[in-house]
């Protein structure tokens, strides 16, 4: 009889063993669902190619005339600065997507470049970083279970920022099978007021170690508004139909306009006036901020470089000067003084920024913006 109860308390242990594995094994599985069930924010076009990407499809053809500007197409399928917007009270949040190019880049972190971040609204109101999707594999659709132990008592918001310098065909959110996964419930950010960004590398993202950490998402946190970003690597020359397409976006609070690093001094003496009241014209009342371009950590000691952007900033400036005496209202003029920071540690590489870098801009800028938006 005892050999007779020892064996059954073996077997009800083997059998409690086998029960446990079993649930920890279903645990492990998420339900997904797709990323456009919810709130896309920091776009400024819904008639594009892909939800996922930047510029209206109709700007394709004139963009691809000229062989020498595809590139600016192929940023724009980048989806830097876009955001997606949730709620849930699921115990764990997951990712999978589908990267575009899963490409590397020597002085930018792939956290930056393919990379997904995810945020929590904390109990102050406050959105407080997580975690972030390290895409270290070769395959180019990435999967990460950002957290396992979120809070489960009530709804919580969430946001997800996607990719700085690569794109995505599509994106799954994962939670727990049984949780609720549904729209946002705050309007945050708020819906009506959307500043729109128009720039270089730098203000698209470059070289931010993660994807919440480019300017335009640090200043959409800070002031609660929708920021659209539309940097772009190698591009921002102030073509016309980049300033008619910008017009047409809905609900502008202001247009931040950062397009000097990768104009010459004869773009920025040639172009600036018509680029600037081609906006203001067709959305008179709305505040343009011109912004400098920013003096490279390294303009000090080279004498050609500290000349030639000097010189590209006072072509700006005296467009600017031009346009204010012309209608004083609503045109604001940012200096490049303190842009980055002001101990020559904001940049990655003497131009694009670091994680510093970006702060010191976003709380320039950010000074600004508050009364705008105001």
């Amino acid at each position: 009889m005892k050999n007779l109860k020892t064996i059954k308390t073996f077997l009800l242990l083997i059998a409690a063993v086998c029960v446990s594995f079993v649930a920890k094994a279903e645990d492990k599985e998420l339900r997904y669902v797709s990323a456009l069930e919810f709130r896309m924010i920091n776009k400024g076009f819904d008639n594009t190619e892909s939800p996922y990407h930047r510029l209206p499809a109709y700007l394709k053809d004139s963009i691809m005339k000229d062989e020498k500007r595809s590139g600016l197409w192929d940023r724009a399928r980048n989806s830097a600065g876009i955001a997606i917007r949730f709620a849930s009270n699921s115990r764990r949040i997951g990712i999978r997507y589908n990267l575009t190019w899963n490409f590397h880049m020597a002085h930018m972190a792939d956290t930056g470049i393919k990379g997904t971040d995810l945020y929590i609204m904390n109990d102050e109101g406050k959105w407080e970083y997580v975690n972030t999707n390290r895409p270290y594999k070769k395959d180019s659709i990435q999967t990460k279970i950002y957290a396992d132990d979120l809070p489960t008592k009530e709804m919580r918001e969430y946001m997800i920022y996607l990719p700085l310098y690569d794109g995505v065909n599509w994106m799954e959110i994962g939670v727990d099978s049984a949780s609720v996964i549904q729209k946002p419930i705050l309007n945050n950010p708020r819906k009506e007021k959307k500043v729109v960004f128009y720039g270089t590398s730098i203000l698209q993202g470059g070289c931010a170690t993660r994807t919440g950490m480019v300017a335009t998402s640090m200043i959409q946190r800070d002031l609660n508004i929708e920021c659209v970003n539309l940097g772009f690597s190698g591009e921002g020359k102030m073509d016309n139909y980049m300033a008619l397409a910008m017009a047409q976006i809905p609900d502008v609070t202001a247009y931040v306009l950062d397009p000097i690093p990768n104009c010459t001094k004869d773009m920025c003496e040639k172009l600036t006036y018509g680029f600037v009241n081609t906006i203001r014209k067709l959305r008179p009342g709305v505040p343009i901020i011109m912004v400098e371009g920013p003096m490279y950590s390294y303009t000090k000691y080279d004498r050609f470089t500290k000349n030639y952007l000097a010189e590209k900033n006072n072509a700006w400036r005296a467009n600017y000067e031009k346009l204010k005496a012309e209608n004083p209202d609503n045109l604001y003029y940012v200096s490049c003084e303190g842009l980055s920071g002001y101990d020559n540690e904001g940049t990655v590489d003497g131009i694009h920024f670091t994680d510093l870098g970006f702060r010191a801009y976003a709380e320039k800028l950010g000074k600004m913006l508050k009364d705008i938006v105001k």
